[in-house]
Order: structure tokens, then sequence, then C-alpha cells
């Protein structure tokens, strides 16, 4: 199955654009896409705008490292690091109850 989302170790530096990527590469799948799509509430029309919604990429990586075989997968298909991704996650997320941060 060709991708047509962008794979760039470089590119995925930036929290925003893993989480883009992430986007994209749910998107090439339509059960997946579907599901992330559910679980939101976001209609398909929505995620263009969504996209700039720091609550929605949180979801988004929420939506990802909540499974890691699918966060493996993404790492495997774009070739960024998992510690790539998690630093993305971890960007988005509020602080956990261990982070020291209230």
């Amino acid at each position: 199955m060709q991708s047509n989302f962008k794979t760039s170790k470089q590119l995925a530096a930036d929290p925003h654009e893993t989480a883009i990527a992430v986007l994209g590469w749910l998107a090439d799948d339509p059960d997946m896409f579907g599901r992330f799509l559910a679980l939101t509430g976001v209609a398909p029309g929505q995620v263009r705008n969504a996209v700039n919604d720091p609550g929605f990429l949180a979801g988004l990586m929420d939506f990802l490292m909540n499974h890691e075989p699918t966060a493996m997968a993404f790492c495997a298909a774009s070739g960024i690091r998992p510690e790539t991704v998690t630093a993305a996650w971890q960007h988005f997320s509020s602080p956990g109850l261990d982070s020291g941060e209230y």
C-alpha cells in the first residue's frame, strides 16, 4: 500500500509535524481513521480546522499512544523513532501526576 504522508525523520522532530504525520498515517487506514473519528466525535469535514487545536492534537496522540502495537506500526511505517513520537505525545498531553507539575 502506497502512503501519501510525509515520512522524513527530520520533518517529524517538531511535535506539531509529528502529530500531522500521525494524522496522515491514520487517514491512510479508513478503518482506523473511522475509529479515531468515532472516539473523538470529530466529523471528517472538521479535521482540517481541528489540526490547529492543541486539544485535538493531544487526543490524536493519546489515540496512538494508548495502543502500543498501533504506535509501533506508525513508527515502522513512517521511520519516525518511538522517542520522537513519545516526545510529541508529552508535548500535547497535560502533565501527569508523576510529573511534579500540577
